[in-house]
């Protein structure tokens, strides 16, 4: 999903020209639903060797998730796991607590799951054919209209990224600017419409802490918003690739991370940015936050780059073997868990 597709569109003739629908013509239906949204995840031995693309932590618990709706869960830091309920064979890409018992997943297909009991079983809250009506419904000029007819056109076929809690809020983002939220996990309204984002670029990363909520994307996308997700401005980009990534540290600080091994750090909460060295010119899949105030980042082949000073240096801690890691997570007992295309691992901080 790094590189985007040629979206060939017309001049809006009125709002039917906006919405795609000239005079006499008539909307067809959207498309049918994916079969694998409404197929339970199969539960299998080789659970834990699946691609493993996303992990977060729940309390004691720790929660990881992957291809096919694969989900795991261990209550004992990371050494033994045992496989979820999932209701929809998606890939994971994404997990968010809002404490040890209630969590979101982020999928394949325009999915959110939701989990009322630390990870162990799961139920579907939306998909992406409800997810592009959403979006239609709440357009509010006619650009967005056409943006959201296009996703609604083309069906449940567009991912979530990234999630974050906010302001008693859960936000959803992902391709094609790909943008929603909820408060209550029943009813749904339109985050894109608040994005300044009219390339419709992908989001892939979004982290929130207090009033403060940063979404990261392709192209050097960086946005930012100081009233819990309520609004949100474009800020000039350091970089002009792609974000995977960002952390929120202390009241102002924010670390940026993605293609090549690029890491940007602000110190004056996003409005001027500095690089950071970094030995590893590996694209950074993931990072997150240690109870010292400090960071670890870890590359794509497995190295993990850890700071300690809020993130003006970061220190190389090669994978050995090479790991290809997608996301991790920190345990109550202070190891890292990894995931990756080989499935987990377990290392510790050393």
């Amino acid at each position: 999903m790094n590189q985007r597709r040629l979206v060939l569109g017309a001049a809006a003739l009125g709002t039917l020209g906006a919405l795609g629908v000239l005079p006499g013509q008539a909307r067809a239906a959207a498309p049918p639903l994916p079969a694998v949204l409404s197929r339970p995840a199969m539960v299998t031995p080789l659970a834990q060797q699946v691609a493993l693309l996303a992990a977060a932590r729940a309390g004691k618990w720790l929660v990881a998730g992957g291809e096919r709706g694969t989900i795991l869960f261990s209550d004992d830091a990371g050494q033994t796991w045992a496989q979820a309920r999932v209701p929809a064979q998606i890939s994971i890409t994404a997990l968010q607590f809002a404490n040890d018992r209630e969590g979101w997943a982020a999928g394949h297909f325009g999915a959110l799951l939701r989990t009322a009991d630390g990870g162990q079983s799961w139920t579907l809250a939306i998909d992406g054919v409800r997810a592009a009506q959403v979006l239609l419904q709440g357009a509010t000029d006619d650009a967005q209209r056409q943006a959201a007819q296009r996703k609604a056109d083309e069906g449940a076929d567009k991912p979530f990224f990234d999630l974050a809690l906010a302001g008693g809020s859960l936000l959803a983002v992902g391709a094609y600017g790909l943008a929603i939220e909820t408060r209550d996990g029943n009813s749904f309204q339109p985050l894109a419409a608040r994005l300044p984002n009219p390339r419709q670029l992908h989001i892939y990363g979004l982290r929130a802490a207090g009033q403060r909520v940063f979404a990261v994307g392709e192209q050097g996308l960086l946005l930012r918003s100081t009233d819990a997700g309520a609004s949100f401005a474009a800020l000039p980009s350091p970089y002009k690739g792609s974000f995977f990534g960002v952390l929120l540290m202390g009241d102002s600080t924010v670390l940026a991370y993605g293609l090549r091994g690029n890491i940007w750090r602000s110190a004056d909460n996003g409005d001027t940015w500095a690089q950071v060295a970094n030995p590893v010119p590996v694209s950074i899949s993931a990072g997150t936050l240690l109870a010292d105030a400090g960071a670890v980042l870890v590359a794509q082949n497995g190295d993990l780059l850890v700071s300690r000073d809020q993130g003006q240096t970061f220190l190389r801690r090669p994978a050995a073997p090479p790991f290809p890691a997608a996301s991790l997570a920190v345990a109550d007992d202070g190891h890292l868990l990894l995931t990756g295309l080989r499935g987990l691992k377990r290392q510790a901080m050393g």
